[in-house]
């Protein structure tokens, strides 16, 4: 995290999102925020918006779907730890999220494995059916 003197007052979105190791890479934030996946303050935005402290974010990735609000601001990617303290997510989507993943776990436990490996002859015709697609 930047130091409070050197942080900036305004960042853009997808450089914010990749250095608060939402996306690996701004070209990923970049897509999510094009495609409609990012919100700032309840609004659509574009890569380039300004972020401010105090903004509220909702981020769609896969699944799941978070709220944050932002604390700090900073363009440089640091670990994950520090990453934690740039956003707070609410009470609310954090809910959300611990109910969607005891949802999967619950429905992942009745999921029909199959008995075995394939064997040669269902490997080739497994191979077939995803070079198709």
């Amino acid at each position: 995290m930047t130091q409070p003197d050197s942080m900036p007052s305004e960042l853009r979105v997808d450089v914010w999102l990749w250095a608060a190791r939402f996306f690996k890479t701004r070209s990923l934030a970049r897509q999510a925020i094009e495609a409609g996946r990012v919100e700032v303050n309840d609004a659509g935005c574009k890569p380039a918006k300004g972020l401010r402290v105090g903004d509220h974010l909702r981020v769609g990735r896969a699944e799941e779907r978070l709220e944050v609000s932002i604390l700090a601001l900073s363009a440089r990617r640091g670990p994950a730890s520090e990453a934690q303290h740039l956003y707070r997510e609410t009470d609310v989507s954090r809910a959300a999220r611990e109910a969607l993943r005891e949802q999967r776990r619950l429905s992942g436990a009745a999921f029909d494995h199959p008995p075995r490996r394939p064997d040669k002859q269902a490997r080739r015709q497994l191979r077939k059916i995803k070079d198709l697609r």
